[in-house]
């Protein structure tokens, strides 16, 4: 019976490919293209349910008009990128972008998934050497932006909503009886109801008022909310909390080694809360380091499937933002039971190394464990014990100072072997912006590095790479951290680029060696900043892969995130791998199952991975503005970071970036040039490129577009 309907279903899909095909058919929509068939209306339904296959199959395309009509090689996906003055381009994979003229947007908006036709391709070449090619939108296949943030303004009978993101052109319109009640100078979240045509905006309905634009808090929950972050637990993830004790029960300490009298520590951050490593070393007899690297074992309490799994994923990673922390799992467990706090029982993932003293892994086991670590310190006490002799922390922990010192004497052998090998190592400021009590930035100082922290540093990365050699060895599905090395193409304009200031890479590939030794040539010259950056650009971005592509950066053949699995879902899925191989369960349909998933998990910890540095570069930058907004006219030195054609940015020892517009260059007439990165001066001969260190006065600073415009004095 089913291969009957099967037979019948193809043959009307053929009918109607057929009657659309023909040369004199004129797109119709659904209920017309029905009249002209002469579909009785009792076979509608049947009829429709053909139609959507036959679109899924792409074999038609159903306009954003409900027209329908030949799917053509001249239609394709891809995701719309608005510009805020009314056209946009669509971004194709494989392709090159299509611009989309004002009157051809078909009501999408920025970061829309979109089909589109193409319409024209101009034999005039764009600056990068390409065609221009045209195209219209006809038909958006899944909003970017289920929801869209920002100012709600109040009219006698209606209201706009003026988003936040500034690459949604136009304002939402919204009626009086969908407002919520807001009033003028509300942050909203508003709800696209009716799509933009070239005659009306866009329409909606508020879902949510989050507050007054000046209320404490407000600016952060909106860059939360419009980045589409989860913020809040759902209440079957609460119920799954209630049932998680809040200490280890003896049982659960069966089948498991114990390390619980071994001496252990933790050493993070002072705000540190959700602690996930502890570490243990000790010399052994034949002269070699015997590493533990500790690591929570979440997965005990997060099974798989479950609500707080669930949720996790969809969070894929905690996210830090300059006034509060959203975390991948909840506080109990983050800061609760999950969390390595000192003097108490904790369950563990141990990876525990034999290292010798040329720095070389001689053997690891990895093993599920019950720990108990003796004392929670920070980088600031380790740090001074290890380098400061009369240290006044030497009274509390000078039972642990011998362990320390071992720590740093292998800690400084495993980074000697690391940049041998040709691991790469960039010097760029990081900065941590601080608070008031109502978010208020009032200050901002570079994270300090030192020896405590490279200690953890070159620990965390040993484990790593043990972790990920013996599973891929073991051939099972695994959730790699890949760095590909750079594209020729790219390698080619940094080679270019380095040649004019004497240097040279060898060969269209090369080693991250090379790239070191570059490093290592241009420090403490007046180049250093420069070349620096142009390197770091030509990378390309590391990746979670079902595949073990290796990692150039770090010059690893293999590579994983395994150390921090209450705040990264990657590490959380390695674990659950690593439990069940211990167990014996992972094999057979387990592995098929786990094959099948993997490239999703990968995917999706790329995505949320990804979303969470948008959110956190979005909010640095606003508290940034907030910070340099009462110093207008004050004078600063900084150093040029980038040029572009429409303006140079120039960074300030704090890590605050602002641009100097081209319009606001009066000394001379000053041509760009891209491919030295620098602007050049007609008269004076002038030059400004990156990495020059210049003296610029504050002239503007607007907090609602996070932007801050210097002068050059």
């Amino acid at each position: 019976m089913k291969e009957i309907e099967n037979v019948q279903n193809k043959s009307r899909k053929n009918m109607i490919l057929d009657f659309i095909k023909n040369k004199d058919y004129r797109p119709l929509k659904l209920k017309e293209l029905a009249i002209v068939l002469c579909v009785p209306k009792t076979e509608r339904s049947e009829f429709y349910k053909v139609i959507d296959e036959l679109a899924l199959e792409k074999e038609i395309v159903i306009t954003s008009k409900g027209k329908i009509m030949l799917e053509m090689d001249n239609y394709l996906d891809g995701i719309f990128l608005g510009t805020g003055r009314g056209f946009g381009f669509v971004t194709v994979e494989g392709k090159d972008d299509v611009f989309i003229p004002p009157n051809k947007t078909g009501g999408a908006i920025h970061k829309d998934e979109v089909r589109l036709k193409i319409i024209s391709s101009s034999q005039r070449l764009r600056p990068n050497g390409k065609a221009k090619i045209e195209g219209e939108v006809v038909k958006i296949l899944k909003r970017g932006f289920e929801e869209i943030v920002g100012v709600y303004q109040k009219d006698r009978n209606y209201g706009f909503v003026i988003p936040d993101e500034k690459k949604i052109g136009d304002d939402i319109y919204v009626p009086r009886s969908k407002s919520k009640g807001a009033v003028d100078g509300h942050k909203v979240v508003v709800k696209i109801t009716k799509s933009a045509d070239s005659e009306k905006n866009a329409e909606g309905e508020i879902v949510e008022i989050l507050g007054h634009t000046n209320d404490p808090g407000v600016d952060v929950l909106s860059i939360v909310r419009q980045m589409q972050l989860p913020h809040s637990f759902e209440e079957e993830v609460n119920l799954q909390l209630e049932k998680i004790p809040d200490v280890v029960l003896e049982k659960e300490a069966v089948g498991r080694t114990d390390f619980r009298n071994e001496i252990m520590v933790t050493i993070d951050g002072e705000d540190t809360k959700d602690i996930d490593d502890a570490v243990s070393l000790k010399l052994l007899p034949n002269g070699n380091y015997l590493l533990g690297v500790h690591i929570a074992d979440v997965t005990h309490y997060v099974r798989e499937n479950s609500p707080l799994d669930k949720e996790a994923y969809k969070r894929g990673t905690s996210v830090y933002l300059a006034d509060r922390v959203i975390p991948m799992l909840p506080h109990k467990l983050s800061n609760g039971i999950c969390s390595l706090n000192a003097n108490v029982d904790r369950l563990a993932l141990s990876c525990v190394m034999e290292i010798d003293r040329q720095g070389t892994t001689v053997s690891h086991e990895i093993c599920s464990s019950i720990i108990n670590v003796d004392r929670r310190l920070t980088y600031t006490i380790v740090n001074d014990l290890v380098t400061d002799e009369n240290s006044s922390y030497k009274e509390e922990y000078g039972e642990f100072l011998e362990m320390f010192m071992n720590m740093k004497s292998l800690s400084a052998v495993l980074r000697e072997k690391r940049v041998k090998r040709g691991a790469i190592e960039f010097d760029f400021p990081e900065s941590k912006i601080q608070v008031d009590k109502d978010g208020w930035p009032i200050d901002i100082k570079p994270y300090l590095r030192n020896v405590a922290t490279g200690i953890i540093e070159e620990f965390m990365l040993a484990a790593n790479e043990s972790v990920a050699e013996e599973f891929f060895w073991l051939e099972v599905p695994f959730v790699f951290r890949s760095h590909e090395e750079p594209d020729s193409e790219k390698l080619k304009k940094m080679s270019e680029f380095i040649s004019n200031f004497g240097y040279s890479l060898k060969g269209q590939s090369v080693h991250p060696r090379s790239i070191q030794a570059l490093l290592s040539k241009i420090e403490s010259t007046p180049e250093e900043t420069i070349i620096s950056r142009v390197v770091l650009r030509s990378f390309k971005q590391a990746r979670y892969t079902p595949e073990n592509l290796g990692h150039f950066g770090l010059s690893a053949k293999y590579y994983c995130h395994f150390t921090s699995p209450i705040r990264r879902y990657p590490d959380l899925e390695i674990h659950r791998i690593i439990k069940e191989h211990i167990s014996g369960n992972l094999k057979g349909k387990r592995i098929d199952e786990l094959k099948k998933v993997m490239p999703e998990i990968c995917n999706n910890c790329c995505f949320t991975e990804r979303r969470a540095e948008s959110c956190e570069r979005e909010v640095n930058s606003l508290k940034k503005a907030q910070f340099m907004s009462n110093k207008v006219g004050q004078e600063f030195e900084g150093i040029i970071t980038s040029v572009t054609s429409w303006g140079i940015y120039v960074e300030l020892p704090n890590t605050v970036e602002g641009m100097v517009s081209t319009n606001d260059l009066y000394d001379d007439f000053y041509t760009f040039m891209s491919d030295k990165m620098c602007y050049e001066g007609a008269k004076t001969k002038k030059i400004y490129r990156v990495g020059d260190t210049v003296k610029v006065e504050l002239i503007r600073v607007n907090i609602f577009e996070k932007k801050i415009d210097f002068l050059f004095i």
